[in-house]
This record gives structure tokens, C-alpha cells and sequence, in this order.
């Protein structure tokens, strides 16, 4: 029970096992319980915990909760020699025993679904809220659409707009309210205005996120219900207000979080088993795609400051206090949510294409709209090609305007086609449809195939001049097999399709009891779904192509689920990538697995297939896919100023055929040409 549990002391305090641990991964909240300790914040309830923790020997303490948790657990830290010697003094321990447990070392780590604690770009949890966020809002959607109606939904985040500005940016909410960054005065008109303007372009619905802390920028909250009143009063528009309240700390967690939450536990007893006496309390978090240890008070007290920037009306400040990632987000809204008055947008006279490339990825839609948008507001003249290079070929290349992407960042698959088709054997064809729409820039979204049509096209650009302009691809695809990249958008959506269906197989295998399925995911040769959906579903085992495994290593593995079949979880979870061994097949072990266990468990298997590339993308795919593609294309929009020479784009060097890739903790753009020796 948190820190009551540490003060009661007793049987809140228990030694626990591996077992003890085990079909807790999918389950929401927390097991161990959590509370609001009053007792704690008072010397006499810290030497009771104190007292408690030495009677049972812990020195080491690892504290998952918000900023005001962490602050307690550094001023315990700060006081345990006191403390202890106070305890000495009262007769409650023994003197050896103090001197035994004189240090008390503390990690924390970040649980807290509303994102507001600075030096992280993810606490745990905030995941698995704008899921749930993101599955109303979809629901909504329809509804809105059928009745065309107006939804003002109000969403957590007392003294901070994440969970609003991201689920905003993930569905392309027409306006959202965060505390950070209110509306400029006169907001009331721009809203009505920028509302009625939708509808008269045929938009169906609209949609309005606010933070329940919303406030104006004279600090005085702006409330679902004035929004509300507002719109009923001005427009006239049937109009409708769900508060989403719990929903949104409930629920199973995401594969993200469950990941982010793996790997940050891991990087915590590791920073507890390497701390001295003298190493100041920290704090692991998430930096791009790393795990990083910072000064926990460090960043306690750069919380504290927003709060304080904000009740001052310094509200730039709070927003660049909040990090890079919060402050990418807010601009990338921005620019994507409100049309800007053409006519003022100097026209660069440049074309700039776009097309899918291989197979279909939830998040796709996505980055296209992000890419359009970004693109109109450059001054571009953007096109959209159909069916990949097989279309391009073919001349399927049309003009694509603001509002005819309006709606596709929920939307999976790809709208603008895709196919896995090379443009090897129709380079003479693409170039002529380059000539023919005076195409001055490329934007390829796709998998392996894009990378590799991309080496194509840079190779033949000795030959064909048409090819001499910037391209530009970003990495998507569900496998994840792309050099240059650690993530690339639709594997979330994908990863998160193969833990839910684990998660019902291991409720299966939990009932019929002395169960062992074995599970094919996709990928090709690259065992990231595999490895990943084993983390995330808590399986036995993965077999990857990465990690080469004989005979030997399957026989350990079956007597591993023997001997766990005698325990008190008698289930067992493999996953296998499909390609991680052309001998050893899904049937293969199967069969070896149902005669090895024969008496002790039986066996079934399940090939996931295709559900993996569907379904409606992820909150982390749609933001995901929305940032780099905006990123891409102010990219292009300065490497076609770079380029521009007498009259006409002539780009021929390397750095002009770049993958955006995320690379640890930075989003950068790398020559496909120096990938090249990696993607094998």
C-alpha cells in the first residue's frame, strides 16, 4: 500500500519470488497496491518506515510514482542516518544493526498517467491513457459523423495539456486547451470561425479536446460546458460533452508501456545495485528510444518550476520546460490543425510528390496528411502517387489538397495504395512522369522495399537526370527491419495487435490448464515482433533469426516447461519469428514439443498472419508518423532551396537521398547510400 505499507510495516512487507511476479503483466494498476500516506509526510511515520525497513533489511528502495512520491523518498534518503540513530537511542534496534544498514540507497521511476514530470519524454501509464483516449474518440467519431454533431471531450491533466495536445494531434482535433499554452485572447471567434469554416467545407463533425485544467490566458478556467454553451450559442451546432474521467487509469496497459516499464525496471535495480553512499538519488527515464539516469531532485524541482512559470503567465517558458518532445507537439498541432489563408503563403513553385512502398502499415495515413499539410503550408504544390511505383509508372500521379486528407490520421492501411513492386524494370517510365509533372522532390513511405528502391534510384541517377532531386523516405513498416532506425511507424499498432492476442491465448492456456502455444509472428528475418511481443506478453521463449538456437536449446526449453507445469502457472507462451530458421518451422515445433511433453502438457499453435498489418493505427504510430513526416518535409524544403540552380533542381550528392530514422535519443538523416553495407 505505497507508503502506508512501508509505515504499517507487518504484512505489507513480504519477501517475493519469481512466481510471485508472474500473470501481472497485462493486469492495470497496481497489484501491490498504492495509497496516500499522511503519516509519511511527518518525522514520526518516516522513523516507523524506517524502523520497519531495518527489522526486514532493505536498504535498497526502488519508488514508482509522481514527483510528490519521489520528493518524499529523497528526503527519507536525506534523513535515514538521523533516523537511525534516533531509533538506537529509543531502544527499536541495535546498534550493529544501524551501523549494518547505514546507507539507504533510492532510484525512482515515473508512474503517472498525465506525462508532467520533466526529464522524461514518457512516464508509465501515459501510453496506456491515450489508448484508451484514442478508442473514445474513434467511437465518437462515427456517431458525430452520423448526426453531425459537434464533441467537446474533456480528457485528465490537471497541470498538464499532454494527454489533450497528443490524443488531438492523434485524431486531428479541430482545436484542444492545455494548460501550457492557452488560447490568445479573442480564441471564442477564431473557434467559431475556424468551426463553421469545416463545416462548410462538408466536414461532418467536429471534435474539441480540453485538459481539465484548461484556463485562458488570464489564468481562469476554461471548462467542456462553457466550450459547450459557447458553440450552441454562436454556431447553433447540435453539440455534446463527455468527460472520459477513470476510464482513462484503467484498462490493460499498452505494449508500450509494458516495455517501457520492463525496461526502466531493469535500468533501476541496475543504478541500485552500482549506487555508493555517495551517489545522489536518481530518477531512470526515457530519452528518445534510451534508458537514462538523471538527478531524481534535479528534475523535481524543473517540475515545480512549470507550475510556477504557469501561475506566473510565463507560458513559453513552461512549454520549453516541459522538454523537446512536449514542445515538437505543440508546433506540429499547430501547423497541422489550422489552414492557413493561401494567398499569404508564398508559392515555392516546387512539386513535391508523395507514395506508399511496400506492404501496408498502420500510421501510414498518417504521416501522408501530416506530409500534404506541411507541405501546403511550404508553398509546394503537393501530388499523391497511387499504387507505389507500379502507379508511378503508370501515371497514376494527381494534385492532393488540404481538405482531401482530413480524417485519414485514424485511419489503418494505406488509403493511397501500396505495393511491394521495386522501380527497377520502370525507370525509363518514372522518369518520364517526373518530366511530365515536373516533379522537384520525393517523399517515400514504406518498408524495406522503399529502402531499397531508393538505392535504385540514387544508382541511377548517372543515368537519368530526372532522378537528380531530393528524396527523402521514412521508415514504415510493421517488422521493423530498416537499417538507420530503431523504430519505425505501424510495428507499435502491430506489436500491440500480437500482446492482445497472447494475452487471450495465455487466458485460454490459464483455464484448461498444462497448456504450451506456439505463436508465428511476422517480420521476415527480423525478429523485432518476435523479441518484443515476447517482452510484452511475458512468453517462455522467442525464437528470432538474430539468435541462431539448435536441438539443444529446444530440449532446455521443453524441460523448462515441464518443470514449470509443476508449479502454480501451468501454462506456457513460445513465440517464434517467421523466418528465424527454415528447418525448425511453427510445425516443427510443435510436433517436438507435443511428443517431448507428452503426459506432462499438450500443445497447440497459432499462426497470427495478416491481422498484424491491420486495424486502426496506435496513439504512438499516428503521433509517431505525424512528427517525422513534418520533419521530412521541411528537410526537402531545404534541400530544394540548396539545389535550385539556374531555373530548374539539380540534387546529385548523397546527402540529397536521406532516411529519417530514430536513432537513441535523436531523429536524423542519414544517406541511404552510407545504410547500404547494413541492410543485409
Amino acid at each position: 500500500e505505497g507508503y502506508q505499507g512501508m509505515v504499517d510495516g507487518g504484512h505489507n512487507i513480504v519477501e517475493v519470488t519469481w512466481e510471485s511476479v508472474s500473470s501481472i503483466l497485462q493486469v492495470g494498476g497496481t497489484v501491490i497496491g498504492s495509497a496516500r500516506c499522511k503519516a509519511f509526510r511527518s518525522r514520526e511515520g518516516r522513523l516507523q518506515a524506517a524502523c520497519n525497513l531495518v527489522h526486514c533489511g532493505i536498504t535498497n528502495l526502488c519508488v514508482i510514482g509522481g514527483d510528490g512520491s519521489l520528493t518524499g523518498a529523497n528526503l527519507f534518503r536525506e534523513e535515514w542516518s538521523g533516523l537511525l540513530e534516533e531509533l538506537v537511542q529509543n531502544g527499536k534496534i541495535e546498534e550493529s544493526a544501524a551501523q549494518k544498514y547505514s546507507h539507504l540507497n533510492i532510484v525512482g521511476m515515473v508512474g503517472s498517467i498525465d506525462n508532467d514530470f520533466c526529464g522524461t519524454d514518457m512516464t508509465i501509464g501515459t501510453d496506456s491513457a491515450l489508448h484508451r483516449i484514442i478508442e473514445v474518440v474513434d467511437a465518437i467519431m462515427t456517431t458525430a459523423q452520423s448526426h453531425q454533431r459537434t464533441f467537446v471531450l474533456e480528457v485528465m491533466g490537471r497541470h498538464c495539456g499532454y494527454l489533450a495536445l497528443v490524443s488531438a494531434l492523434a485524431c486531428g482535433a479541430d482545436w484542444v486547451f492545455i494548460p501550457e499554452s492557452p488560447p490568445q485572447e479573442g480564441w471564442e471567434d477564431l473557434m467559431c470561425a475556424k468551426l463553421s469554416e469545416n463545416r462548410a467545407r462538408r466536414k461532418r463533425l467536429n471534435i474539441i479536446i480540453v485538459s481539465e485544467g484548461a484556463i485562458d490566458s488570464n489564468n481562469k478556467l476554461i471548462t467542456s460546458e462553457i466550450i459547450k454553451d459557447l458553440v450552441v450559442q454562436r454556431l447553433g451546432f447540435d453539440t455534446r460533452v463527455t468527460i472520459l474521467g477513470h476510464v482513462q487509469r484503467g484498462g490493460t496497459p499498452s505494449a508500450f508501456d509494458r516495455i517501457l516499464a520492463s525496461r526502466m525496471g531493469v535500468e533501476a535495480v541496475l543504478a541500485l545495485l552500482e549506487a555508493t553512499p555517495e551517489t545522489p538519488a536518481c530518477v531512470v527515464s526515457l530519452c528518445g528510444n534510451q534508458a537514462v539516469r538523471l538527478p531524481l531532485m534535479e528534475c523535481v524541482q524543473m517540475t515545480q518550476e512549470v507550475q510556477k512559470a504557469m501561475d506566473e503567465r510565463r507560458f513559453d517558458e513552461a512549454v520549453k520546460l516541459r522538454g523537446r518532445s512536449f514542445e515538437n507537439n505543440l508546433n506540429t498541432y499547430k501547423l497541422l490543425s489550422h489552414k492557413k489563408d493561401l494567398s499569404k503563403i508564398p508559392k515555392s513553385n516546387f512539386n513535391v510528390a508523395v507514395l506508399n512502398v511496400g506492404a501496408p502499415a498502420a500510421g501510414m495515413n498518417g504521416a501522408v496528411r501530416s506530409a500534404v499539410r506541411i507541405g501546403i503550408i511550404e508553398g509546394h504544390n503537393m501530388f499523391a502517387v497511387y499504387d507505389g511505383f507500379e502507379g508511378f509508372a503508370k501515371g497514376q500521379i494527381k494534385p492532393i489538397k488540404w481538405g482531401d486528407v482530413g480524417g485519414w490520421t485514424g485511419q489503418g492501411g494505406s488509403l493511397l495504395g501500396t505495393k511491394r513492386t521495386l522501380p527497377g524494370k520502370y525507370f525509363e517510365q518514372i522518369a518520364e512522369q517526373i518530366r511530365a509533372h515536373n516533379i522537384s522532390a520525393l517523399l517515400v513511405i514504406g518498408g524495406f522495399e522503399a529502402f531499397e528502391s531508393m538505392l535504385h534510384l540514387s544508382e541511377a541517377r548517372a543515368r537519368f537526370d530526372e532522378f537528380c532531386i531530393p528524396m527523402c523516405i521514412l521508415p514504415a513498416t510493421i517488422s521493423n527491419n530498416m537499417p538507420g532506425t530503431d523504430i519505425s511507424v505501424g510495428s507499435d499498432t502491430a506489436l500491440n495487435a500480437i500482446m492482445e492476442t497472447c494475452d487471450r491465448i495465455k487466458q485460454s492456456a490459464s483455464g484448461t490448464k498444462r497448456r504450451v502455444f506456439i505463436i508465428e509472428t511476422m517480420g521476415g528475418y527480423c525478429g523485432y515482433l518476435a523479441n518484443m511481443g515476447a517482452l510484452s506478453a511475458g512468453a517462455d521463449a522467442a525464437y528470432i533469426f538474430e539468435e541462431p538456437f539448435d536441438i539443444r536449446e529446444l530440449q532446455t526449453n521443453v524441460e523448462h516447461l515441464t518443470a514449470k507445469m509443476k508449479t502454480c502457472i501451468q501454462r506456457g507462451l513460445v513465440l517464434r519469428n517467421e523466418n528465424c530458421n527454415e528447418n525448425y518451422t511453427t510445425d516443427f515445433i510443435y510436433q517436438l514439443y507435443s511428443e517431448e511433453g507428452r503426459g506432462v502438457f499438450d500443445c497447440r499453435k497459432n499462426v497470427l498472419g495478416h491481422m498484424q498489418q491491420g486495424g486502426a493505427p496506435s496513439p504512438f504510430d499516428r503521433n509517431f508518423g505525424t512528427k517525422i513526416s513534418a520533419k521530412a518535409i521541411q528537410w526537402i524544403s531545404r534541400k530544394l532551396q540548396e539545389t535550385y540552380r539556374q531555373g530548374r533542381v539539380f540534387a546529385n550528392s548523397d546527402d540529397t537521398v536521406c532516411l529519417l530514422g530514430m536513432r537513441r535519443r535523436n531523429l536524423l538523416f542519414q544517406p541511404v547510400v552510407q545504410l547500404r553495407d547494413r541492410k543485409s
